[in-house]
């Protein structure tokens, strides 16, 4: 029962991964599912309450990442605050509008929307929306560096 409880949560593992890269599945939640679904197939043998609260916490960690990484990019190239606060609107509605794809886009758009409201000329605010993509970008390195880190812990822990 181990053998298969580990191959289920390696398979979620690297789904989460993927989803993370290319965001089409909830990434670090397939993370913590793989090891949800370890700990029960295993009768919590090796893994306790703690290892558990602890990994949620990097999980809603990583959702704050997801929000603020692109607001953090558009204030570092020059955003205004009504520029970061479009990127976090535009992640939003960019995934309610766009699906995976507004993930990317969408941040971009929001920052330029708000810049372009606020009268910032067009050049400027072409390189706050890449500013913008470029804190997505981060973002993303951070939550895969943070997801390697829990899948390490995991295994650290089982073996």
């Amino acid at each position: 029962m181990d053998t298969i409880a580990l191959i289920i949560a390696v398979v979620l593992f690297i789904a989460g991964i993927v989803g993370t890269v290319l965001p089409v599945l909830p990434g670090v939640i397939l993370i913590y599912a793989g090891m949800l679904v370890y700990g029960f197939m295993t009768g919590f043998a090796t893994l306790n309450a703690y290892f558990f609260i602890l990994q949620a916490l990097v999980v809603i960690l990583l959702f704050f990442v997801d929000y603020f990484a692109s607001a953090i990019g558009t204030k570092r190239f020059g955003g205004s605050k009504q520029a970061a606060w479009g990127a976090v609107i535009g992640t939003i509605l960019g995934l309610i509008v766009l699906g995976p794809l507004g993930i990317i886009l969408g941040p971009f758009l929001g920052a330029i929307a708000a810049e372009l409201i606020r009268g910032t000329e067009l050049k400027k605010t072409i390189r706050i929306g890449l500013g913008t993509l470029l804190g997505v970008l981060g973002g993303t390195a951070v939550k895969i560096g943070a997801e390697i880190i829990m899948i390490v812990y995991f295994f650290v822990r089982i073996y």
